[in-house]
């Protein structure tokens, strides 16, 4: 019965019930207590543990009643009735012998075996429909009542031919009901599959490419990927402000107390969480790309001490003070068209921006600094200004340059990335999702956790 519980809550997610794995057990926990025997008892106590708002109560109750419906067969006011007074014998096949018996309730039981047989589950585009419906009659048995018909139908008798005929009307009507099961089964699960299929298509697809009606949906999936590194980091940081048991200084402290570990001394670690300074390119090219970056870094303030943000394209201004006022989603609108902050959206030149740096945060470069640089480094043949960037590096921790570009544009045509590169901890193409959260991944594993 687990089984069934798993494919309602993937019947549940595709819906938009949002159910976290804590949720499940409490849900599995639930069933534990009150069975599958009565149905609105088993409704209201996975309801009480799954649905966490009006919205989401409505979506659970329609989900759950859609996916306890029952079937065309198992339904009294739509189940066919039985065929014409026609026996069946020992010859006939298992299926032939249902139909002709009129033995709904059996034929119910074989439809969801073979369906669970054949993975039903698994349906994503409507085009499947009728490739699992044939999959679920040939699990059926459908080759042995074809069989059936066809042996029927060379028998020189009337009885042979009548229930021939009884046969293939009855076939007809199986295959009806096994398409209405179907149908129902892709309005559960496609759901689930398609938005897994879209979210796997665009944390691969590149940012600068996105249009305007998959922006919610992406800071959906960065809000997941967040909250997913953030589990994984605090615990860390949690296990390290404990540490593990120090014995020598357990026994020591303990002496006076004849051995007895009245007073456990642990071993404390220092949380060294990473100092980041990000400057982001926001002119046309990479503008998208820098949007997502600072949303994706600002939602990690759990995992991240402190981020001092500056944008530039013809000349360089900070923008921490921004952060403060509004929301993080308010602020990237703000940020992509300059808004009050005095940065000049004219033509791109990283070597002004770089004097720019030195004037203004340069002295806030230390040790334990890691400064991000997210830009295509084209500089419209302008001065590099290669020598500060080196100033950069040799002051801070480690000196990341995120790249929108393919590798292979790098150093072609006004790019300045085959200069700047030299003077890089880690040099890195970063167009898509899945590119963030590996750069965000890898600057916390190496901040000191």
């Amino acid at each position: 019965m687990e089984e069934v519980l798993h494919n309602l809550m993937r019947a549940l997610r595709g819906s938009g019930v949002r159910i976290s794995v804590s949720e499940t057990m409490d849900a599995l926990e639930a069933v534990k207590l009150v069975g599958y025997g009565k149905r609105q008892v088993l409704r209201e106590a996975l309801g009480a543990t799954l649905a966490k708002s009006q919205y989401e109560k409505k979506l659970f109750e329609t989900c759950f009643n859609r996916y306890f419906s029952r079937d065309s067969l198992s339904d009294e006011e739509e189940a066919p009735s039985p065929p014409p007074e026609v026996e069946y014998d020992s010859e006939d096949a298992d299926l032939s012998q249902m139909l002709l018996s009129g033995d709904n309730a059996g034929l119910s039981m074989a439809m969801r075996a073979a369906a669970r047989q054949v993975e039903i589950t698994g349906i994503w585009f409507f085009t499947q429909k009728s490739l699992y419906v044939h999959r679920i009659l040939e699990a059926m048995g459908l080759e042995g009542l074809e069989g059936d018909i066809k042996r029927l139908s060379q028998g020189m008798t009337a009885h042979s031919q009548e229930k021939a005929g009884v046969l293939r009307e009855a076939r007809d009507r199986l295959a009806e009901h096994v398409r209405d099961f179907v149908e129902q089964q892709y309005t559960l699960f496609a759901g689930a599959a398609t938005e897994e299929m879209m979210e796997k298509y665009l944390r691969n697809m590149r940012l600068s490419n996105l249009e305007e009606r998959d922006f919610h949906r992406m800071r959906l999936i960065i809000q997941k990927m967040v909250k997913r590194l953030n589990d994984i980091y605090s615990r860390r940081k949690k296990r390290s402000r404990r540490g593990l048991l120090d014995v020598k200084r357990t026994i020591r402290q303990n002496l006076t107390y004849d051995g007895l570990l009245f007073e456990p001394q642990w071993k404390c670690k220092k949380v060294d969480r990473p100092d980041i300074m990000v400057l982001c390119d926001v002119s046309r090219s990479v503008q998208a790309v820098a949007r997502f970056m600072l949303l994706f870094l600002y939602s990690l303030n759990e995992a991240v001490a402190r981020i001092s943000s500056f944008i530039f394209c013809s000349n360089l201004v900070e923008v921490s003070h921004v952060f403060d006022g509004y929301e993080v989603e308010e602020v990237l609108v703000r940020l992509q068209r300059g808004i009050g902050l005095g940065v000049q959206l004219g033509r791109t030149d990283y070597g002004q921006a770089f004097q720019d740096f030195k004037e203004q945060g340069l002295d806030r470069v230390g040790n334990k600094t890691t400064v991000i640089i997210l830009g295509d480094a084209r500089n419209n043949y302008g001065d590099p200004e290669t020598g500060i960037l080196r100033l950069i590096y040799e002051r801070s921790r480690r000196l990341i340059w995120l790249n929108p570009e393919p590798s292979s544009f790098w150093g072609t045509g006004d790019s300045e990335m085959a200069a700047y590169r030299a003077h890089c901890s880690l040099a890195r193409e970063c167009s898509t999702v899945n590119h963030l959260e590996r750069v965000v991944d890898f600057l916390l594993k190496t901040g000191g956790y």
